[in-house]
């Protein structure tokens, strides 16, 4: 409890309360414009906080990353053009709700949806990180070593059809993790003569890549003339009947009716956040197909609300419940929560177990952001919508992509000002560019490109401590519960490919 209010402490600067709403509201706005997303935001910005307080600088990011899921609804209900990744399903049955003269009632919808999951996984941030960081506190380089094999092993165990597209992107991922010094003789790998590769590829420009110049060259590549006319033409209209007139709180009976939906999406949200590699993706789709079975006489697909509240409830689930596994053990549960790691390091701090107990301020303080962020996004939507959102919506597309442009290449040059790194940028960002033609997922490379060091490391120190035997792994109880879990994560495709068999024979 003293942490906590040492946590809510920090709220009573201006600066970082300002911060904090200014996020938001930035993340409505980023959210709202197709083509534009969190990681994206997230990316450019961190290197112009590199001046800033630290407080300032994370709760800044925060409420970016609370709010842009929120209002990636909002073009998604009114232009069938889903603002974020997360909120494509949100558009099945929010558009055509639209269509039928309730926008504002689909919004309202969403916006209270929003709320309800993300406050639920603030919540399970605040009650669940803390205590998962002092378990962690036991961990050895053997535990290390199988977490980061556990953290991989999921992207596998959740990757469905596309397991060999999956282990591709991370091997990749792990080779570019070899790049620079080794650890242990201190040779040189892959660094093709550049002293600039020394220390590896650094993290920053690589996630301004990854995120930032690729949300360009893919902006460029579906930017269409016929999709820019019905922006214009019908962000200038928010459809509503005479009896659904504003964006407001939904009524007692529409509560009542849609409290199940939330809770149910709100659990799959939360338990999808905690395991690396899960992501947003499988929460809105699993939580919308829950919402199907739950009410298999409600025609879904044509305006109806438990379709619009079960997907943004969940992805707004996963928001902060993502932060648990990247705050307690230093693993990111995804590629948005990944760029965090960027944000405390250029300002010292170093997540794992022991952040809470090195930097408790800072540590409780990203903690309760997330709840007052979600707190002060529920009525700040409402206004947004019922105010700004068909202005954002009018924006042009082609300016925005060059004002980001010019943010991602300054900022990659701000890092530690040499200009190789906007060259990393670049590549990182071509990369993503034809990771995402050839249809292969971002997130196994993300993440073994950050986990790939950490296990060569705890590897070598492992068969140090153990004299060269990789039975250490087995002898140790929590390194050996890790190990059960990554073979069950590893083997689940192949149990359900064998049970599918059997079932059709």
């Amino acid at each position: 409890m003293s942490n906590v209010l040492l946590g809510l402490e920090q709220f009573l600067d201006p600066m970082v309360l300002l911060a904090l709403l200014g996020g938001t509201l930035l993340g409505l706005i980023v959210g709202a414009l197709p083509g534009l997303n969190d990681s994206i935001a997230i990316a450019v910005l961190i290197p112009v906080t590199f001046g800033m307080d630290p407080h300032v600088a994370l709760c800044l990011l925060v409420g970016i990353y609370c709010a842009s899921a929120c209002g990636g609804s909002i073009p998604a209900v009114l232009l069938e053009i889903p603002g974020t990744a997360s909120s494509m399903v949100t558009a099945w049955d929010g558009y055509p709700m639209t269509l039928k003269g309730y926008g504002c009632r689909a919004l309202s919808i969403c916006m209270t949806s929003s709320f309800f999951g993300g406050l639920s996984s603030a919540l399970v941030l605040l009650l669940f990180a803390p205590v998962l960081a002092s378990f962690a506190l036991r961990f050895g380089p053997p535990e290390y070593f199988m977490l980061a094999v556990l953290g991989m092993s999921t992207v596998i165990g959740m990757a469905g059809k596309g397991i060999a597209k999956n282990f591709l992107s991370m091997a990749f991922g792990l080779w570019l993790s070899c790049i620079g010094m080794s650890p242990t003789t201190g040779i040189d790998r892959y660094i093709f003569g550049s002293a600039s590769l020394m220390d590896g590829i650094p993290l920053i420009p690589r996630m301004i890549g990854l995120f930032g110049v690729f949300s360009i060259l893919r902006m460029c590549d579906c930017l269409r003339k016929e999709k820019e006319n019905s922006l214009s033409a019908l962000s200038s209209n928010i459809c509503c009947s005479a009896e659904d007139d504003k964006v407001s709180l939904p009524d007692r009976d529409m509560v009542k009716r849609l409290l199940p939906t939330w809770i149910r999406s709100s659990a799959i949200g939360n338990m999808l956040g905690v395991i690396p590699g899960a992501g947003m993706t499988m929460a809105i789709f699993l939580a919308y197909d829950q919402a199907k079975k739950a009410k298999p006489d409600l025609p879904f697909g044509t305006g109806v609300p438990e379709g619009i509240a079960a997907p943004e409830s969940a992805n707004n689930a996963v928001v902060a419940s993502s932060m648990v596994p990247l705050l307690s053990l230093g693993i990111p549960g995804n590629g948005t929560s990944a760029l965090f790691i960027g944000a405390l390091t250029i300002h010292g701090l170093r997540v794992g177990p022991a952040f809470f107990n090195d930097s408790p301020d800072m540590a409780y303080m990203i903690l309760i952001g997330f709840i007052l962020a979600n707190l002060a996004m529920l009525p700040m939507s409402l206004l947004f919508c019922r105010y700004l959102a068909s202005k954002v919506l009018k924006l042009n597309q082609s300016v925005l992509a060059a004002a980001v442009l010019v943010l991602c290449m300054t900022g990659s040059f701000a890092y530690m000002n040499n200009p190789f790194h906007m060259g990393v940028a670049v590549a990182f960002g071509l990369i993503a560019y034809f990771f995402w033609k050839f249809g292969l997922p971002q997130a196994p490379l993300i993440l073994s490109t950050i986990l790939g060091s950490m296990m060569e490391t705890n590897w070598i120190s492992s068969m140090v401590y153990s004299g060269g035997s990789p039975v250490v792994f087995l002898v140790r109880p929590i390194s050996l519960i890790l190990t059960v879990l990554s073979a069950v994560f590893l083997l689940w495709p192949l149990v359900q490919r064998m049970r599918k068999r059997f079932a059709s024979a």
